[in-house]
């Protein structure tokens, strides 16, 4: 169960036990499959007087790229244009992406330009952290507005979709592999051990060892070797009951609390303001107007508490504060 505080509202979510269960695919990673980060440096032109001001590196880098276009700039000095920006082009490399797929990538000025819109994204080689070319960009610069219905833009910033051609593969041998390596996004050691289990017991031996709390090596049954695609494709759909950590996390900025079911409290008096809350461990009743008496709390006791008093974000983050600073509070509190 989770309980979730938004605004003034506090509003406890009770899930059923398979609710908590989660495929491996969505717990964890393959060691070795991930993305790759590109980078380049690239010229946009056609902008409507919205350029860079600037001549120094804008017009340096339009003189060689004239240059190498056979065009002879006399002096060879650097060319004055409002119409072009120097921009720097990143871009996300897909694992096993393969030479002729496309890509989107993401432009952003570097000079004083005002605006890309409008502009096009001259041939720009994309470079991963090795310095070898892996994708080459170009295209229109697209210019999207803000989410919140206000019509703003970030004009110096673009999109170019699916501008990029990947010219180079990444050169991995996944179907020879003899052992992966599992990465928990959450380490933790019952969620660990469950995934081991879990695989051995799907594969019908003792394939897959935990490590440490976020990591899980498995080696390749014989009757999978050179097929590891069919066997990762096989453990990656397994349901996995998740264990977690108690913990509480505020938002003090939008006033969102989110707390996990394990969540507890050890007997303590709360008063903030015109709000009074007594945990006890006891069977002694007593209330009065302003008291509220809670025994054994969890999180569901205090969720409905905290909704009988109406309690407000900055009160609730100002008790979960000193709860945790008495020991009160058996969770890890983090905020935002």
């Amino acid at each position: 169960m989770i309980a979730v505080f938004v605004g003034a509202f506090l509003v406890s979510l009770a899930l059923p036990s398979s609710a908590m269960a989660a495929r491996l695919k969505d717990l964890c990673t393959v060691k070795g499959v991930r993305e790759n980060i590109l980078i380049g440096y690239g010229i946009v032109t056609g902008l409507k007087g919205t350029g860079d001001s600037s001549a120094d590196v804008t017009g340096q880098s339009l003189s060689r790229l004239f240059g190498k276009l056979g065009l002879d700039v006399q002096g060879g000095g650097a060319i004055k244009s409002k119409n072009s920006a120097a921009v720097i082009v990143t871009a996300k490399l897909p694992p096993f992406a393969r030479v002729g797929n496309v890509i989107d990538v993401t432009v952003s000025s570097v000079g004083d330009s005002g605006s890309l819109e409008g502009g096009i994204l001259l041939v720009t080689p994309l470079r991963a952290g090795d310095q070898n070319v892996y994708a080459v960009a170009q295209g229109p610069i697209s210019i999207g507005s803000v989410a919140d219905g206000s019509g703003k833009t970030f004009p110096t910033v673009g999109r170019v979709v699916s501008g990029a051609t990947i010219e180079k593969d990444v050169d991995v041998n996944f179907a020879g592999k003899k052992s992966f390596r599992l990465s928990l996004h959450n380490p933790d050691f019952t969620t660990a051990a469950r995934v081991s289990a879990l695989i051995n017991a799907e594969m019908g031996g003792k394939y897959a060892t935990s490590r440490d709390s976020g990591t899980i090596d498995m080696v390749v049954p014989f009757n999978y070797e050179g097929n590891s695609v069919e066997l990762l494709a096989r453990i990656e759909n397994i349901s996995v009951n998740v264990d977690t950590k108690a913990k509480v996390v505020l938002n003090e900025r939008t006033g969102t609390v989110v707390m996990g079911e394990n969540v507890r409290l050890s007997p303590v008096a709360i008063a903030h303001g015109e709000l009074a809350i007594e945990v006890k461990s006891s069977d002694k009743s007593a209330r009065s107007e302003r008291l509220m008496e809670l025994k054994g709390a969890n999180v569901s006791d205090l969720v409905k508490a905290l909704n009988t008093l109406g309690v407000q974000p900055r009160d609730l983050t100002a008790i979960f504060q000193t709860l945790k600073q008495v020991g009160a509070l058996q969770a890890e509190l983090e905020i935002m």
